[in-house]
């Protein structure tokens, strides 16, 4: 399977080398980006070839993957499905919500695979606290309480100097990094009914909301908080904290959001603790998922068979994530998730 990429910064760096790690069978095909030396060192590093256009990519290509800035994904999503091209599509999909149910509409009408980067949906972190949240034993899930920090992706290692321009990203922290978060909570607890938010901007880039924090309400009937922030500690990268407090089980992911350590107690006092390989090993011999996320989405369109996640579950996150700008524009006034 013909493979290429549309942008060759940090992101889709990552995915050529999951892609490696996956063993997946597939052919290096083109890479495009404005940048041309980023997409000559791309090519060196991967074994792509450099193209000249998007629409070389798209020709050249059975599956693309769109990991651009943001306000570019709608019109590159849109080319390589007119092309009949199967498409893995950063997160977050769009800098609107309007955009990203286009974007997942049309994927579903076109029947291409298709699949969004919201890879902790297979963190073997998250699965395992899924596991034990879900756990009988455990009781009703009564509230969540999750942070999420990094220093502010401008700098640094991410370098990412159009995520201080709202044109290319749309927003800040709660739209393009905790988009994840609001998927994970939604993955954890159910779907979200209405949410209060506030936000607020330290560094001064315009629309560029840099702390957001939020209250919200599952449809079961549980509680969760989240506290968002882009710092200038550049000691901290991309940290989250997630307390799940159920009626009889108290469950922690802390350190790493992929290997753990991932922490429960139960009401008689009885305590655990995975991190790591064992973590990694627990949850891949109790249930499927912990598949790297790139392979699947190859094995996917192998197959003809639905990738996961899919456009339209970035959707739902979307859709509480831009109640969330509604709420924060409010004043924090509570606003129904629709």
């Amino acid at each position: 399977m013909r493979v290429g990429f549309l942008g060759a910064g940090l992101i889709a760096t990552y995915h050529s080398k999951s892609l490696r790690r996956s063993g997946a069978d597939i052919e290096r095909a083109g890479v495009y980006d404005p940048d041309r030396e980023r997409a000559a060192a791309f090519a060196a590093a991967s074994g792509h070839t450099v193209a000249g256009s998007e629409d070389e990519v798209i020709a050249g290509a059975d599956a693309v993957y769109i990991c651009t800035w943001t306000s570019e994904h709608p019109r590159q999503l849109a080319k390589a499905v007119a092309a009949g091209r199967h498409v893995f599509c950063e997160k977050p999909l769009a800098t609107t919500l309007a955009a990203a149910r286009q974007m997942a509409d049309l994927a579903l009408d076109a029947g291409i695979v298709n699949q969004v980067g919201l890879i902790l949906r297979r963190s073997p972190a998250f699965l395992h606290a899924k596991h034990l949240v879900d756990d009988p034993a455990a009781g009703r899930l009564m509230a969540v309480v999750m942070r999420d920090d990094q220093f502010i992706p401008v700098q640094g290692h991410y370098a990412s100097t159009w995520r201080a321009d709202r044109a290319l990203v749309g927003a800040g922290t709660l739209l393009e990094h905790s988009i994840h978060d609001i998927d994970m909570l939604t993955f954890l607890g159910g779907p979200i009914e209405r949410v209060s938010a506030h936000t607020t901007n330290f560094h001064g880039h315009d629309g560029i909301e840099d702390v957001a924090s939020a209250t919200m309400r599952f449809a079961g009937g549980a509680l969760a908080t989240l506290t968002s922030v882009w710092h200038d500690n550049l000691a901290r990268p991309s940290l989250r904290r997630i307390e799940l407090f159920c009626e009889r089980r108290h469950v922690v992911i802390d350190g790493d959001d992929w290997f753990g350590p991932v922490s429960w107690t139960d009401h008689d006092g009885t305590t655990g603790e995975l991190a790591g390989d064992e973590l990694a090993a627990t949850v891949d011999q109790t249930r499927d998922g912990t598949a790297n996320p790139d392979g699947e989405f190859i094995r996917a369109v192998e197959l003809g068979i639905p990738a996961s996640p899919d456009l339209s579950t970035a959707v739902v996150a979307h859709q509480v994530v831009d109640a969330m700008y509604v709420s924060a524009a409010r004043d924090g006034a509570t606003v129904e998730v629709t």
